[in-house]
């Protein structure tokens, strides 16, 4: 596999992050010593919710709605949570400050149903409260790919049905999208695009999908996908600045034909997509559209995080 295609996720190694404190249930260790049982449930069955958070000027961006995403998670899965939200904000917070961290951080914050008396699925073998492990890094995108873009590949795999997995459900088991995105890497591109099971445009493996077509701003009708917070943020700025934006049904043909296309996420905001499937989007540079709405959302990040 191509090790340089990365995508939005591709970062730069951030030496400070070899002596980082992990917090697992409340309690704290080296990066060396962050360990779990080989029971838990999160490494025998991937049996879990996670999020990834963003640190900006010391203040976790969207709280609120991250572990209100988190928490409904938990719940459609029937894993009681022995913390409020609350608590667990404070939780964040706390370790922050024993890593001295205030800016240019991403957390990744997971929790497993727990400990299993023995490895097996049913949940009612689970002999412990979940399992909330977070890790706080030094990491943010490269400057280039909000500039330079991505390549996307169409991959075969698909979002699915909720009756058979809801992707709505931000789960450990992710095999669906790590098939993708290997797929897309085999194929030379840096992420993957995934359609929903009529053929439409679903989403990618780890970021969600635009268009710009003509001067409507197109994503989704958000049947198959992740309900995204940097992409509800975006369709909230295009909302708020006249642009018009719509969730809807549409194609790989609409897609070639785009006048841009970019992706959101947590961890690099919006980044341009200039080509996918070998067909080059636009001019296949950055446009001024992706480039108002990069610095809209910026901008936004900026009031959140006074």
């Amino acid at each position: 596999m191509n090790n340089q295609t990365k995508g939005t996720h591709e970062y730069q190694d951030d030496p400070r992050n070899a002596d980082i404190i992990i917090d697992i249930n409340g309690e704290y260790f080296a990066r060396g010593e962050a360990k779990v049982s080989v029971f838990d449930s999160g490494f025998v069955l991937g049996d879990g919710v996670w999020e990834g958070l963003r640190v900006h000027h010391g203040k976790i961006a969207f709280l609120d709605q991250h572990l209100e995403r988190l928490y409904g998670g938990a719940k459609a899965l029937d894993m009681e949570m022995e913390i409020t939200a609350e608590e667990l904000g404070e939780r964040l917070y706390r370790l922050l400050e024993k890593n001295n961290m205030h800016d240019g951080v991403h957390i990744r914050l997971m929790v497993s149903r727990g400990v299993k008396a023995t490895p097996y699925q049913d949940p009612r073998i689970t002999i412990t409260p979940p399992t909330i492990v977070i890790v706080p890094e030094y990491k943010q995108a490269l400057p280039q790919t909000a500039v330079k873009g991505i390549k996307l590949f169409t991959v075969h795999v698909r979002r699915g049905y909720p009756d058979v997995q809801d992707p709505k459900l931000n789960s450990h088991s992710k095999l669906n999208c790590i098939t993708a995105c290997i797929q897309a890497a085999k194929a030379g591109a840096d992420e993957a695009l995934m359609l929903d099971p009529h053929g439409f445009v679903a989403t990618c493996n780890s970021t969600h999908f635009f268009i710009l077509h003509k001067d409507e701003v197109w994503t989704s009708t958000g049947d198959y996908c992740l309900g995204g917070i940097t992409r509800g943020k975006v369709i909230e700025l295009c909302e708020q600045n006249q642009i018009p934006v719509r969730q809807k049904n549409f194609s790989l043909t609409d897609v070639y034909s785009a006048n841009e296309a970019f992706v959101t996420g947590t961890f690099a905001g919006l980044a341009p997509v200039r080509e996918i499937d070998g067909r080059k989007i636009g001019d296949g540079e950055r446009g001024p559209m992706v480039e108002k709405l990069q610095q809209l959302y910026l901008n936004m990040l900026e009031q959140e995080c006074v």
